[in-house]
């Protein structure tokens, strides 16, 4: 074997200089995979578009570790598995971080330490934070080789267990544990990630449905003007101003619904009529579908709620969903709003515990994420947290 061999050729040069394998024994590393994650963000950028984001209150002439580099730095030992700032000091000389954020390995000089990593982490307030978010729709605009027609996001919650005690927190019944509950938006077509936002540990009201979703579609009609918008959610982001706002921008939704009583009292003939038809033997399995208009007490307006009842041998299960548009009820049902369940798999895929955004873990954007609650006015980073 020759001496030198060329290490992943696809790798960019450091500061001119080639990447080689050598085996003399030199300066040894167990994270040399972040050379290739780090080639990736190179060439997605992400870095540089957050830390464009963010004012650097430093004078110019005594920074020795830039923003871009330190937001590296950080992403890198998320995806690697450090979580906490604390192993910036036994890493910022290890010859892999140092050549994945552009250093090189022997004579370059050392990374950033804890303290200056933990000012980064404090530094963003809530106009950096949404201007976070923003670049980061505008990275998955930008991942289009042509601008879509229409798009469909699929918006979904999911949990985050803690294990000690982090700020924003908050023991979740249905989960039956303490966690945070981050919000994951997909474009359902490709499965890429549009916006992931840590938040509290509780279910969302209206008004913070209502405004993630004017941050994320407004970020991306900023890029795309004229593309038609296609949000699906479950019944939990059904809520009256969500699908208001939406309504009032040409957004098109369909969320689950909630039953009670009167939706299904509309619903039991078509519960009647399953029921009579599995017993005549039609089927052992009947599903049967029904749309009408329907106004909550809460809701200003009536609204196309779509019905779905299901007889089979466990007994009679009924379903709604609300939506503005148009079509059969059995293709909304089945063929739009079920294909929601593919977000699941996103969500399953996509490790958000590995992410850019881990400022919402300082004490910082907790604090101002706690007064954002209080305002109805939960400020957005955009792609998750650790």
């Amino acid at each position: 074997m020759e001496e030198h061999v060329p290490f992943l050729p696809c790798l960019s040069p450091v500061s001119g200089k080639p990447l080689l394998v050598t085996f003399d024994g030199g300066r040894l590393t167990s994270d040399a995979g972040v050379l290739m994650l780090a080639e990736i963000e190179r060439k997605l950028g992400v870095a540089d578009r957050l830390a464009r984001c963010i004012e650097d209150p430093r004078a110019p002439e005594r920074v020795r570790h830039g923003l871009a580099e330190m937001i590296r730095f950080r992403a890198l030992m998320i995806t690697a598995g450090y979580a906490d700032a604390n192993d910036c000091d036994t890493l910022r000389a290890d010859p892999a971080f140092k050549l994945a954020v552009g250093r090189l390995p022997e004579s370059g000089e050392e990374l950033c330490s804890q303290p200056t990593m933990s000012r980064l982490e404090n530094l963003p307030g809530p106009t950096a934070l949404k201007r976070m978010m923003a670049a980061m729709v505008g990275l998955f605009c930008d991942s289009f080789d042509k601008v879509p027609r229409r798009i469909v996001l699929d918006i979904d919650d999911t949990e985050d267990r803690v294990h000690g005690g982090q700020q924003l927190a908050l023991f979740h019944a249905h989960h039956d544990s303490r966690c945070f509950l981050p919000i994951h938006i997909y474009e359902a077509g490709s499965g890429k990630p549009v916006a992931i936002i840590l938040r509290q540990g509780k279910t969302p009201d209206g008004a913070e449905v209502a405004l993630v979703l004017r941050h994320v579609v407004r970020a991306i009609r900023s890029h795309w003007p004229a593309v038609d918008i296609l949000i699906r959610g479950d019944s939990h982001y059904g809520r009256p101003e969500a699908m208001a706002w939406l309504e009032r921008n040409r957004v098109g939704y369909i969320f689950g619904l909630g039953g009670n009583k009167v939706l299904l009292a509309r619903a039991a003939p078509l519960a009647d009529d399953a029921a009579l038809s599995r017993v005549a033997g039609a089927a052992a399995k009947v599903r049967r579908f029904g749309a009408f208009r329907y106004a909550a007490r809460t809701w200003p307006v009536e609204r196309q709620v779509i019905a779905r009842v299901e007889a089979s041998v466990q007994g009679s299960d009924t379903r709604f969903i609300v939506t503005n548009l148009k079509g059969t009820p059995r293709w909304l049902y089945e063929e739009v709003y079920c294909a929601r369940g593919q977000a699941d798999i996103y969500q399953a895929s996509c490790v958000s515990r590995v992410s850019l955004c881990w400022w919402y873990r300082t004490r910082l954007s907790a604090r101002w994420a706690r007064r954002a609650e209080r305002s109805q006015a939960l400020d957005l980073s955009g792609i998750g947290h650790h």
